[in-house]
């Protein structure tokens, strides 16, 4: 499980909420995707089914021992008193394939019958949607809807958003806010090498600048050579490879079949590259980054919207890129 590091105002705000008494019965957990609020859910989820259990029996803070009841059922998916909804699987018999374009509203129709009755361990249940940007619209929402604004006795609705400004304003309205930023490269570091304790520093180091604060989008690069990919860029951008030799081997690298996916990661990260020299850089030389990053990002979505060819497009994107060498 990938460790939660940072939000350290969002923790003390729930904290302080659990402490209180009075705990609001749904909450918004918004900020950019992948940078902890599903793991922080869980993590709260499994914290207050355990101390509505056991009163009085845990350490402070967000910790439940991995032998305490609640944390055994929650982790075999058999707590009675827990739901997680999120997009399921086109097949159910092939779970690892392509998920559902959203969360219909049978799925939020099925906790009907865990509403109509009393919780089963202790006076609360808890109930994980993630994300709540996923539901389909109107019917899943209104569905959720009604339940926010009639909450079930003892249950409380963590709600995980991407984009809190697309949900039905009357959701948004039901809801506690808690935010969450970017994390810290600090964080960003310990986290994935939490995650990938068999990588080296510089692999390490180029998925941190790929996820700018976001883990969950950094650790959608592993294993893909990101940093094989910066340092190609890098000798680009100084060089200005004149004699295009630097951008055509990459280009015949990343446009074989079996290339694809690191493919697809160079071009989410040509952009973000190119921004991370603009700091450095004033008068014409900022100006050429700029208009730089905005060719990128246009070569880039084009690319993917259109399937383009890919070492055609490479090479592009790494002519743009070795532009910032003027």
């Amino acid at each position: 499980m990938m460790s939660l590091r940072g939000h350290d105002a969002a923790r003390a705000a729930f904290i302080a909420a659990l402490g209180s008494g009075s705990l609001h019965h749904a909450w918004l957990l918004a900020g950019p995707e992948g940078v902890g609020k599903a793991t922080f859910a869980r993590m709260v989820a499994r914290r207050m089914l355990a101390e509505a259990a056991t009163p009085d029996a845990l350490p402070p803070g967000f910790a439940v021992p991995e032998d305490h009841q609640a944390a055994r059922l929650i982790a075999a998916g058999t707590h009675p008193d827990y739901r997680e909804m999120r997009r399921l699987p086109k097949d159910p018999e092939k779970p690892d394939q392509d998920l559902a374009r959203s969360i219909p509203i049978a799925q939020v129709r099925a906790l009907m019958p865990l509403f109509a009755t009393k919780p089963a361990l202790s006076a609360r249940r808890v109930v994980v949607i993630d994300a709540v940007d996923d539901l389909e619209r109107p019917g899943a929402s209104n569905a959720l809807l009604k339940n926010l604004e009639e909450p079930p006795q003892g249950t409380i609705f963590l709600l995980v958003s991407h984009a809190p400004g697309r949900l039905l304003p009357t959701i948004r309205s039901r809801c506690r806010l808690l935010r969450f930023e970017p994390l810290a490269m600090d964080d960003m570091r310990a986290v994935l090498g939490d995650a990938m304790p068999e990588a080296d520093r510089d692999e390490i180091e180029a998925l941190v600048r790929a996820g700018a604060g976001s883990p969950g989008r950094a650790l959608a690069y592993a294993g893909l050579d990101l940093a094989g990919i910066d340092a190609a860029l890098s000798t680009i951008g100084k060089s200005g490879d004149h004699d295009n030799a630097q951008r055509g081997r990459l280009a015949k690298a990343l446009s074989a079949k079996a290339a694809q996916p690191r493919y697809e990661a160079f071009l989410e990260r040509v952009p973000g590259f190119i921004a991370e020299q603009a700091p450095y850089r004033a008068g014409e030389g900022l100006r050429t980054a700029l208009d730089a990053y905005d060719e990128a990002r246009s070569i880039a979505g084009t690319a993917r919207a259109l399937t383009l060819d890919a070492g055609a497009t490479v090479f592009e994107l790494a002519g743009v890129v070795a532009r910032l060498a003027r």
